[in-house]
C-alpha cells in the first residue's frame, strides 16, 4: 500500500563545523580547527538516518542551485533516500555554523536560505508523496505555515511525528496531530511556557505536554535516556552508555529511527528504545550524516 516507510519534510543545510577548545563568550574570539563542510539540516539528516537504517525514505525540501545543494543531493542519494521531492532554486542552500568543544557539545547558528522558501504550495504539490507514505516527520527549520500544511495534507491512516526544533509555541492543529511530539528539555520548556516551572521532573513535563493535545509525547534526556507518554501512562527508556565524540545530529538520528520503527507497528516504548541506540551510535563519530549508523551498527549496541 505504501511506497515509503517515511516521508521527511524539512530543512537541508550545509554544516560548516569548527572544533574549539571552548566556545567563545560575548565579544570574545577563539581559535579553532580547520573548517569542515558536511551535509546537514534536520530534514536531510532524518532522511539520511532513516535510509541508512533500511527505511524506504523520501525527502520534501528545498536547496539552492549551488555547491552546497549538490553536496546534499549526493549525500541523500548515497544513503538511498529518494530525492524526487527535493526542489532546487529560489535562494542559496541553508547553512549551519557549528562549533564543537572537546566534550562533544555543540553550538549552532542557522541561516535558513532556501529552507525558508519551502511553502505550503510546495506541500500541496507533493500530495502524491503524502499518500504514498506510512509516516510523515517534520521539524521547525522550515516555515510554521508549511508545517501546518503538512498536517492538513496527511493521508488517512498515516502517522505524524514532529520534533519542534528550533522550539516555538505551536498551534493546536499541529499539536493534535503529533503522534508523538518529540522534545528535549529545552524544547519542552519553550512549548510549555510558564507551566514548565511547576516541576523539575521530566515525567511532569511529559504529562503537561500531553495535556496540550498530542496523541503521544517523547522527552529525550541525553545521557539519561528518554521517556514516553501516552494515554497508557509514562514510561522511562534507559540510555545506552557510549563515549560521545560529537553530539551533532544525534537528535535527528533518534527521531528518524523512532518514526521508522513506529511505522513498522512497534509500540512507542520499544521504538524509543531502538531510537536511543541509534542516537547513541551517532554520537560516537564526528559530523552529522556521516555519523548515522546502519541497522547492523545499532544491533551491536
Amino acid at each position: 500500500m505504501y511506497d515509503y516507510d517515511l516521508l521527511v519534510v524539512g530543512s537541508a543545510n550545509a554544516d560548516l563545523v569548527i572544533g574549539v577548545e571552548r566556545r567563545p563568550g560575548a565579544g570574545e574570539t577563539v581559535l579553532g580547527s580547520d573548517l569542515a563542510v558536511h551535509p546537514g539540516g534536520k530534514g536531510a539528516n532524518q532522511a539520511v538516518a532513516a535510509a541508512r537504517l533500511g527505511a524506504r525514505t523520501a525527502l520534501l525540501a528545498r536547496v539552492g542551485d549551488d555547491e552546497h545543494g549538490r553536496l546534499l543531493l549526493d549525500s541523500l542519494r548515497e544513503a538511498g533516500a529518494d530525492t524526487v521531492g527535493v526542489l532546487v532554486g529560489g535562494a542559496p542552500t541553508g547553512v549551519a555554523l557549528i562549533t564543537v568543544d572537546p566534550s562533544g557539545d555543540n553550538s549552532i547558528v542557522v541561516s535558513p536560505g532556501a529552507n525558508g522558501r519551502l511553502t505550503p504550495s510546495d506541500v500541496r504539490a507533493a500530495a502524491s508523496l503524502f499518500h504514498a507514505s506510512r509516516v510523515v516527520s517534520t521539524q521547525l527549520e522550515v516555515p510554521l505555515e508549511t508545517v501546518q500544511e503538512v498536517v492538513r495534507s496527511l493521508a488517512p491512516g498515516s502517522r505524524f511525528v514532529l520534533n519542534p526544533s528550533p522550539p516555538r509555541p505551536l498551534p493546536s492543529e499541529v499539536l493534535a496531530a503529533c503522534d508523538p511530539l518529540i522534545v528535549n528539555e529545552h524544547e519542552a520548556k519553550v512549548i510549555l511556557g510558564d507551566s514548565a516551572g511547576v516541576s523539575d521532573e521530566p515525567e511532569d513535563w511529559a504529562r503537561l505536554l500531553l495535556a496540550k493535545g498530542p496523541r503521544s509525547v517523547v522527552v529525550t534526556l541525553g545521557g539519561e535516556g528518554a521517556l514516553v507518554a501516552s494515554s497508557a501512562g509514562v514510561t522511562r527508556v534507559p540510555s545506552v552508555k557510549v563515549e560521545a565524540v560529537d553530539t551533532t545530529g544525534a537528535g535527528d538520528a533518534f527521531t528518524a529511527a523512532l518514526a521508522w520503527r513506529l511505522g513498522t507497528g512497534e509500540p512507542l516504548a520499544e521504538a524509543a528504545a531502538y531510537a536511543a541506540r541509534a542516537g547513541a551510535a551517532a554520537v560516537t563519530k564526528e559530523g552529522a550524516q556521516v555519523s548515522f549508523p546502519t541497522a547492523a551498527e545499532v544491533a551491536e549496541l
